[in-house]
């Protein structure tokens, strides 16, 4: 069998990288493209192209989409990934929260990419909102149309690695990825501009692809995200907001909801200075979101079955 790599995930089929260059991979009767994410590795018949199981991750990146549906594999085996936004009013700090509880729980290295560094007098206020985010967290600053974001983003792109793109539509992720890979021209991804009034940008990239990097790694490229709800993320949460999560246990009730029970070290924290009320705020939102969606096994002992939790009222 030859290893591979899967490089696109369309509804019938599957295409993937190997040692002699990209091959059309025919499936199993039995086997549906909606198990396989781009980034996975493949064990695969040479020469009839016929996938004979896919290996294990070491990561996997997924979100939670509506309708109670199984959740959306977004890669694999990535290790790092790359959350792209921009300084101008896409700049979300909520949304920002969401992608590092995503990639904390996966087991991949998070970085913040500031773009867009040359429309703004000073990105430094940018810079500090971001690091505040998560403890020791990396914030790079790139203008994706230049060769030097190349030579920022290098110590993640070496040989051996995968990198990934996530961010909302117009903050050039497009933009970067040509930038990562040197495509010419005509194999660039194309890129589309923004609304100048609310910096929203139009979906250039409608489908997960993987690329080679100049440097020698790999990068998966995504479609912006609209939306993006969480469950099973307990740990990721934990990893993003740590001021609180190490703060809660010295509470004087065990199951203090921090808002107006006494002995409350969290509030007494926010009193002080040390936490801002706006962290509190949206770590409580994304701790409901995460109880509502994540399923929970009820029911006698020898059937059970899952269901979703409920929001407190």
């Amino acid at each position: 069998m030859a290893p591979m790599r899967i490089a696109t995930v369309h509804r019938s089929r599957l295409t993937a990288e190997s040692e002699t260059g990209p091959a059309r991979l025919n499936l199993p009767t039995n086997v549906r493209t909606t198990e396989f994410a781009v980034g996975d590795w493949a064990l695969v018949n040479p020469e009839t192209h016929m996938l004979i199981r896919r290996l294990d991750r070491l990561a996997l990146l997924q979100r939670r989409t509506e309708g109670g549906r199984p959740q959306q594999l977004i890669a694999a085996n990535v290790d790092t990934l790359f959350i792209v936004t921009s300084c101008n009013d896409d700049f979300n700090p909520a949304r920002l929260e969401r992608y590092l509880a995503l990639a904390n729980e996966a087991g991949t290295k998070p970085v913040i990419v500031l773009t867009k560094i040359d429309q703004v007098a000073d990105a430094a206020p940018y810079v500090a909102q971001a690091a505040a985010l998560q403890p020791g967290l990396d914030v790079a600053l790139v203008n994706a149309k230049t060769p030097e974001a190349a030579q920022v983003l290098a110590p993640w792109c070496g040989p051996g690695q995968t990198v990934a793109l996530v961010g909302s539509s117009g903050v050039g992720k497009s933009t970067l990825l040509n930038t990562l890979s040197a495509k010419l021209a005509e194999n660039a991804q194309p890129t589309g501009s923004i609304r100048e009034d609310d910096a929203k940008g139009r979906h250039t990239t409608t489908s997960r692809s993987l690329h080679a990097i100049k440097g020698g790694g790999l990068v998966i490229d995504t479609p912006g995200m609209r939306t993006l709800h969480v469950s099973n993320i307990s740990d990721g949460l934990d990893m993003v907001f740590a001021e609180i999560a190490e703060l809660a246990p010295a509470c004087r009730f065990g199951d203090c909801t921090h808002d107006h029970e006494p002995g409350c070290a969290i509030q007494e924290a926010i009193a002080a200075g040390k936490v801002d009320p706006a962290r509190l705020d949206r770590w409580r939102k994304l701790l409901e979101e995460n109880r509502a969606n994540t399923p929970v096994q009820s029911g006698p002992r020898n059937n059970k079955i899952l269901k979703t939790g409920k929001k407190r009222r």
